[in-house]
């Protein structure tokens, strides 16, 4: 990734130049934030920043143009997280980018803390919207781009939904809206864990097959193994570069508490709550995974 000094103060980042190796440490860096920020309520939604930390990665380190010290730089690219209570995964990455100080770590879920348990865009720096209730983020990502391009515009909106979303009818009023009105700066990025609340999400309501689904919307879509670093580099490219008017989905398929193989093969990985010492166990074995 390029860092360009425009001021003396103020940082760049733009799309494009990270290596494969810095992604996979950034990622790294991600994970080990969430569990940090787990550690100090003892529980969360931790599987979920686990395994989503690969596309926060690429999405921050690759993919985006923002300032981590203006938030509210009128020419940057958003990121809108959807799932409120994945709170946990954007504040590590808004830690590695630099958004938010990681001394504030030890506050997460605290009195005053500027790192809420669910997602507030009231609190925290680089927090676009308030999540929640779930199936609303693309809903606000379609009036945001339609915003953006009566303002002539050329940033892009992100917005990170999950597979449970999908369960949701105004996700798909907000899927046919953004391609009715052509909205080329929108780029969706469904999380595909198969995890809810009461179960794996294609048992709750199933919404295979979803690639053709969302082709057939008017969406051009792409799916990829969200935890593959090199998949993921060469589908947001395509989906910044692709050059007819549409609207863009990356279908990211992912594995729960990717990284630790002990909370990976918990049966319920939606909510965890972890005994005081695995925390320990979950970094020693992070870290031992740590890319070279």
């Amino acid at each position: 990734m390029t860092t360009q000094a425009t001021t003396t103060q103020t940082l760049e980042r733009r799309p494009g130049e990270a290596s494969r190796d810095e992604l996979a440490g950034r990622a790294h860096n991600i994970r080990r934030h969430a569990l940090r920020m787990g550690a100090v309520q003892g529980q969360g939604y931790i599987a979920q920043a686990l395994g989503a930390a690969d596309l926060l990665a690429v999405s921050y380190f690759h993919a985006m143009h923002y300032r981590p010290t203006d938030p509210h730089w009128a020419p940057r690219d958003r990121f809108l997280l959807s799932i409120g209570h994945y709170a946990i995964a954007l504040y590590a990455a808004l830690i590695e980018a630099g958004v938010i100080p990681e001394d504030e770590l030890d506050t997460y879920g605290g009195d005053d803390s500027r790192l809420p348990m669910s997602g507030m865009a009231a609190y925290t720096p680089g927090m676009e919207i308030t999540g929640g209730s779930l199936g609303q983020g693309l809903s606000i990502a379609v009036g945001m781009c339609l915003g953006l391009k009566r303002k002539a515009s050329s940033s892009f909106v992100y917005n990170l939904l999950s597979d449970g979303e999908l369960n949701e009818g105004s996700t798909w009023e907000a899927v046919m809206s953004a391609s009715h009105w052509k909205l080329n700066n929108l780029i969706a990025i469904v999380d595909v864990n198969n995890q809810q609340a009461d179960g794996p999400s294609t048992q709750m309501l199933n919404f295979e097959p979803l690639h053709d689904k969302w082709s057939a919307f008017g969406w051009f879509t792409q799916r990829v193994d969200g935890n593959d670093i090199d998949a993921l580099v060469a589908a947001f490219d395509a989906a910044r570069a692709h050059p007819l008017p549409q609207p863009r989905v990356i279908i990211c398929d992912t594995k729960m508490a990717k990284g630790v193989s002990f909370l990976e093969a918990r049966d319920k990985t939606h909510f965890i709550r972890v005994d005081a010492g695995e925390w320990d166990l979950a970094l020693d074995e992070l870290d031992a995974r740590r890319p070279a």
